[in-house]
Order: structure tokens, then C-alpha cells, then sequence
């Protein structure tokens, strides 16, 4: 009888105590917590021609979305690919992963989603191709691809939980809100750990204005989502929107100072809730000191311009707060390169990110006209690389700043009236569409 791991998937070894050790480092992985790559190398060491003990290394390389990481990843993918027992769900995990380290983020989609639809049970498939989903802004995919899978489970099953957490998701952005914090907080009342299934719930009450709703919440749960270190910075981040909404600049700085501010060993995905904390901040008046000093330092340490547009973005930003012209004509440099080139990335920073990311430096330099109609052709397009529809609100955000700077009334209103019809109470929004309508008032004088 073929040794399966705890959800029922087949595994090409017979070494109960490494697929024990191995469903540790998936479950950690899903949880976002303790270290799954110690875990998924303790499962090799233990047996070294383990096929999916290399695949999930291979995936956890995928996930981190970190440029670095593909190197590594790929070191795993050939360890694995020499071991020509593994099974067919092995050798496909390995193919994806090296799609994704070979640069093909879209056919490392495909293929990852392909073994989550084929192998329902298997959690660590379906959470890459939910990784993958929301690198490249496939909202539908990041709401469907759990749907099908929950099909082929019960509700009581261990494992049952974090689908709904990721279905939770992926119903926030597709802007099926009531259905997605339903989704949550069934989630977390099956797991009270989940802290993927409280930040869908804290990305509703974003998306919906519950500012005041959504800090009670995640200060109820704190002890929990707190514990999860691989996305604990980013439900902080969270935290210090609600406050950001109202204008308490101190409790954000706070929060930031606390929790979110770089530190040794942040991942890419951290540098990118430090730097957009620190922009909205900026785009509001807000003195942040010597903040973006330190996160754009952080940017240089980690290299990899012109790997993935979103995180270059984020790069810019930082150098652009911190006043490092030499590192914004290098990033610029990188995604220019980038974008002559060919694949996921190419497309994604040709059509999206390169020009946000120009618009974004015209804002700098005070060209705020230039800034609106570089980015009015593309922010429109943005899921289009990624991110979630509450990271992606930086974008609107520059644009409607530049708008009431450069004078354009019109263009304006229209962004103060989008963010006033979703969130009548907030205050922000409330004091954008006023700015809005005297920019407009001193034009007809």
C-alpha cells in the first residue's frame, strides 16, 4: 500500500517519519507560521531522495516571490528531477516550480492549478496556485480554485479550514464582500489560528470603510494572527490603514515603528507594506524622518530589479522618499529592460508597472500633471500585476493627490466620488471630494 501524506496524497517514499515531518512544514506553510523551509529540510535530511520533500522546497521558493529565491529553488528542482521514482503529482509539482524559477510565472499558474484541480486534496498545490493567482491579479482564480477543491472534502476534516480561508479571499476581491467575510469567519471559527482567514475579513472591512469595526477585530485576535510570523507584518499593516483612514498619524507611526518598519531577514512582501505605509503617509503631509532612508537601504540589500513589476514599484517608492535619484534610475533601468523582454514579467511591468512607476516619479519631482495622465491610461489595469485591491489602493490614491495638485478638477472628483460612493463615512474621503470640488470652484473663477 502506497505511504500517503496526512491528507491522502500519494509519496514516492516509504519513510513515515519524513512525510510526518513534511506535512509539519505544509501545515506551518498554510498557517504562516514557524519556518516551513526548516521543516521541509529536516523531511530531505531525514530521506534524501524524497521527491516531494524537493517539490515543496521548490514551492516554498515560488511563494516567497523573491528573486533570489529562484536560484535556490532551482537547486531543489534538480534534486528532485534526478529521483526517477517520483510519482506523476511529484514530477508535476517540480515542472511548476521550475516554470515559475525559469521566469514563466503564467505557465507556473497553469501548471500549478492543474495539480490542485487533479489532486483536490492536496493543500500545498492549492495554496502556490493561490500564491501564484495573486502575483499575477487572477481575482477569479483566487476565489474559484478553493471553491473546487472544498468540493471534494467535508466541513469536519482537519484541512477543511483553510480552504475557506483562501476562498475568503478571493470573494473580497472579487467584491463579493458579504459572502467572503461569511466565508472568514466560518474559517476562523473552525480555526481560530488562521490569519489568512482574519486578513480576508480585515480586507472586507477595508473595502467596506469598518475602520472602527475592523481595528476591534483584529485587537480581539491579536494573540492569534500575531503568532504568525510569515503574515504578521502585513495584518499590521492592515491594522494601521483603519487608523490611517482618520487621520491618526501617531498610531500609525506607532504601528509602523512596532511592527512593520524593516528589520534584519524582511522578505520582499514586508518591504512592500513598509514602503506604501510610509507613500500614504507622505502623500498626506505626514513627516516620516529617516523611514524611507531605511526601507529603500533595505530595497538595494535585496536586489533583484526587474524580477516581478509590483515589488519594483514598491522599490521606487521607497528611493523616492528617501531621496535616492541614483537607485530610482536603476530600478527604472531594470524595469526598462525588463519590459523589452519577453514573459509574465515583461508584459506586466510594459504595460503596468513601468509607467506607474514613471508616473510616480513625475509626483516626486512636482510634476503632478505629467503624474495624472501617465498613470490615468494604466491605473485602471493595475490588478493586472498583482497585489490585492487594497495594496493596489496606493495607485488611486497618487493619482487623485496629483489630481488636486495639478489643478485637474474633474479627474478629481471622479476618484473622490468613487472612494466617497464606497465608503460614505470615511473621513478622507469626504475631505478628498471637498479638495476636489475647490480645485474645481477655483478653476471657473
Amino acid at each position: 500500500m502506497a505511504t500517503t501524506d496526512r491528507y491522502g496524497n500519494a509519496v514516492s517514499t516509504t519513510n513515515r517519519g519524513a512525510v510526518a515531518t513534511l506535512d509539519q512544514a505544509a501545515e506551518a506553510m498554510l498557517g504562516f507560521r514557524a519556518d516551513p523551509l526548516a521543516l521541509a529540510d529536516a523531511a530531505i535530511a531525514e530521506q534524501p531522495d524524497f521527491a516531494m520533500g524537493h517539490a515543496l522546497r521548490a514551492g516554498l521558493m515560488v511563494m516567497s516571490g523573491e528573486p533570489a529565491a529562484a536560484a535556490e529553488g532551482l537547486r531543489s528542482i534538480e534534486a528532485g528531477e534526478a529521483l526517477r521514482h517520483a510519482n506523476a503529482r511529484e514530477r508535476a509539482h517540480l515542472a511548476a516550480a521550475r516554470a515559475w524559477c525559469e521566469g514563466d510565472m503564467s505557465l507556473a499558474q497553469t501548471r500549478y492549478g492543474a495539480i490542485s484541480a487533479e489532486y483536490p486534496r492536496d493543500l500545498f498545490a492549492l495554496q502556490v496556485a493561490h500564491t501564484t493567482d495573486f502575483f499575477l491579479g487572477n481575482a477569479a482564480g483566487l476565489r474559484d480554485r478553493p471553491t473546487a477543491a472544498m468540493r471534494n472534502w467535508r466541513e469536519a476534516e482537519t484541512g477543511f479550514a483553510w480552504m475557506l480561508g483562501m476562498q475568503a479571499f478571493g470573494l473580497e476581491e472579487c467584491g463579493e464582500y458579504g459572502q467572503a467575510e461569511q466565508a472568514g469567519r466560518m474559517a476562523l471559527a473552525l480555526n481560530p489560528t488562521d490569519a489568512w482567514a482574519t486578513h480576508a475579513v480585515a480586507h472586507v472591512m477595508e473595502m467596506q470603510g469598518r475602520d472602527r469595526e475592523g481595528v476591534q477585530f483584529l485587537g480581539l485576535r491579536e494573540g492569534a494572527w500575531s503568532q504568525a510570523g510569515l503574515l504578521a507584518v502585513h495584518n499590521w499593516w492592515h491594522l494601521a490603514l483603519y487608523h490611517l483612514e482618520h487621520s491618526e498619524h501617531d498610531q500609525v507611526l506607532a504601528i509602523y515603528d512596532r511592527a512593520v518598519a524593516p528589520r534584519e531577514g524582511s522578505v520582499v512582501l514586508e518591504l512592500v507594506d513598509a514602503s506604501a505605509m510610509l507613500w500614504r503617509l507622505m502623500l498626506r503631509g505626514v513627516e516620516t524622518g529617516g523611514r524611507f532612508a531605511a526601507v529603500s537601504a533595505a530595497w538595494q540589500a535585496m536586489g533583484g530589479a526587474g524580477f516581478y513589476a509590483f515589488s519594483d514599484l514598491h522599490a521606487v517608492m521607497a528611493h523616492l522618499g528617501a531621496g535616492r535619484a541614483d537607485l530610482v534610475a536603476e530600478v527604472l533601468g531594470a524595469m526598462r529592460r525588463a519590459a523589452a523582454g519577453r514573459g509574465s514579467n515583461a508584459r506586466m511591468t510594459r504595460d503596468i508597472g513601468l509607467p506607474l512607476a514613471e508616473g510616480f516619479a513625475a509626483f516626486m519631482l512636482g510634476d503632478h500633471g505629467r503624474a495624472v495622465w501617465t498613470m490615468v491610461p494604466v491605473a485602471g489595469q493595475a490588478i493586472g500585476f498583482g497585489g490585492s485591491n487594497a495594496q493596489r489602493d496606493v495607485i488611486w490614491l497618487t493619482l487623485l493627490e496629483a489630481a488636486l495638485r495639478a489643478g485637474e478638477g474633474s479627474v478629481a472628483r471622479g476618484l473622490a466620488g468613487r472612494r466617497l460612493a464606497a465608503k460614505p463615512e470615511s473621513p478622507f474621503a469626504q475631505a478628498a471630494m471637498a479638495r476636489s470640488r475647490a480645485v474645481g470652484a477655483a478653476r471657473a473663477a
